[in-house]
């Protein structure tokens, strides 16, 4: 017995081993063009994570220990997948020198010499002409998450990523420490949330890559978290605090409906009409509150010039761009042969009405009463909205991967390992997507979400409609 623990032991060493060997090599010598290795790397990164939840299921503090080292690992990296974080440092110098980073392009900046910041030049550079010609479209937390790298670092482009890196770090701690909670108040194993702590794809594109996701999540989790304690009013407070850094949360609104109006307090309580009208004047409020503090933040950037910008980016992102999509690649290549062209401005402008009937239909129709089930709505929804847009970049899949912590669904944990051959894109200097990879992908995800929605048998899951 003795000698069997000190095998598992020194087989977990190994595998932690591995596991920093992928991030160190992800974070440093690796080419976002060498494609092949990146992969090989996941996939021994995602064999290592899935050993060492088996292997140390019983440890929480030590899996909690490596989860936040390896996070650190990268801790002095230039994100090499990514570039966006050019775009994060010159939003946030900007802001610290006095400028409102909504109202300017960096484009226009440089071509008159104007940028007031230091390293322009390395930041233009570095973000690449798709973001350097459109506004930005960050909200106002995720614009202080910025400032906070220019104020302690505003002129190194590596220090102003070690604090964006540290930021990240601290609210994936957060989400630990509220998503742990959360899960021993629904009843649910508290191993769940290494789904997300401890897996590769988190730590190698929120922390790694530094896409703040993970502030959004953090706040995202700790609302749900007062959600269900019963404090909707700061819970109300804290999901404005989740949109204010990437607005997806508010696709989460309408299905928080029958949790104040149909959810029972006790055995005793009914949903008679009064216990109902009561909940929904409780969910205008939380409406309300969302709303207000939502203004709030923005009320410092407010402009007239800042209200087009903003929706003009958010108008180019629905009829504009395209990456790894599901659906509308098909809805594509239908356009292409019946009319000859592409058909994205005429899709991207259906595909939100679209998501808003479905995200309506499983608020008013699927029993979402007990607060699980509200979070397997708040799941589908997303997910519905993601299996339809015209862009799907990796990262996106944070947010589903940490709903389904709570719930029994683990489709996305699956995605999570298929995500990673997105990558084919860039396989060369240039931006190709290789629909093969795509089609791999989808098929792989689609084919478990359905033998987890209707082929399982062991605690089978209800249908996503149900009454």
């Amino acid at each position: 017995m003795i000698a069997s623990a000190a095998k598992y032991q020194r087989f977990s060493i190994v595998l932690v081993l591995l596991s920093a060997f992928v991030y160190f090599y992800i974070g440093y010598p690796l080419v976002r063009t060498d494609v092949t290795i990146l992969i090989s790397l996941y996939a021994i990164g995602f064999a290592s994570f899935l050993g060492l939840i088996q292997l140390k299921k019983s440890s929480f503090w030590f899996l909690a220990g490596i989860a936040i080292a390896f996070r650190f690992v990268f801790i002095g990296s230039i994100p090499n997948l990514s570039q966006d974080f050019y775009r994060f440092i010159w939003d946030g110098r900007m802001l610290i020198e006095g400028w409102n980073p909504y109202l300017y392009l960096p484009n226009d900046l440089m071509a008159s010499g104007t940028a007031p910041i230091a390293e322009a030049q390395e930041l233009f550079n570095g973000m690449g002409n798709l973001s350097a010609s459109h506004y930005t479209n960050y909200p106002p937390i995720n614009q202080l998450c910025f400032a906070f790298a220019g104020l302690f670092s505003g002129k190194s482009i590596v220090g102003s990523v070690v604090v964006l890196r540290l930021l990240i770090i601290l609210a994936d701690i957060g989400t630990l420490y509220f998503g742990k909670k959360l899960l021993e108040r629904l009843g649910l194993s508290v191993n769940n949330i290494w789904w997300y702590i401890l897996n590769p794809f988190i730590i190698i594109e929120l922390t790694g890559n530094l896409h703040f996701e993970g502030v959004m999540i953090f706040f995202v989790v700790w609302s749900l978290y007062l959600l269900h304690k019963g404090s909707w009013k700061l819970a109300a407070i804290v999901l404005a605090l989740s949109v204010s850094v990437k607005l997806i949360p508010l696709i989460f609104l309408p299905i928080f409906f029958q949790w104040f109006t149909k959810h029972k307090v006790s055995e005793l309580s009914k949903n008679t009409f009064p216990t109902i009208w009561k909940g929904a004047l409780k969910l205008l409020a939380f409406y309300g509150i969302v709303l207000a503090t939502i203004i709030i933040l923005f009320l410092p950037f407010l402009s007239k010039q800042f209200i087009t910008n903003y929706q003009e980016t958010v108008e180019l992102w629905f009829q504009n761009f395209e990456f790894n999509a599901s659906f509308y690649y098909i809805a594509r290549w239908i356009g292409y042969e019946t009319i000859g062209w592409n058909l994205i401005k005429d899709i991207g402008r259906v595909t939100p009405i679209i998501v808003l009937l479905f995200v309506t239909g499983i608020s008013l129709f699927r029993n979402n009463k007990d607060f699980q089930k509200t979070i397997t709505a708040l799941l589908f929804g997303l997910s519905f909205y993601f299996f339809t847009t015209t862009t799907m970049h990796p990262w996106y899949l944070a947010t589903l991967l940490i709903l389904s912590v709570f719930t029994n669904y683990r489709f996305t944990v699956v995605w999570s390992f298929m995500i990673i051959f997105s990558y084919t894109a860039y396989q060369n200097e240039g931006y190709a997507e290789n629909l093969g990879f795509v089609a791999l992908e989808y098929s792989v995800v689609y084919g478990f979400l359905i033998w987890e929605l209707f082929l399982k048998k062991e605690k089978r899951q209800k249908p996503l409609f149900n009454h």
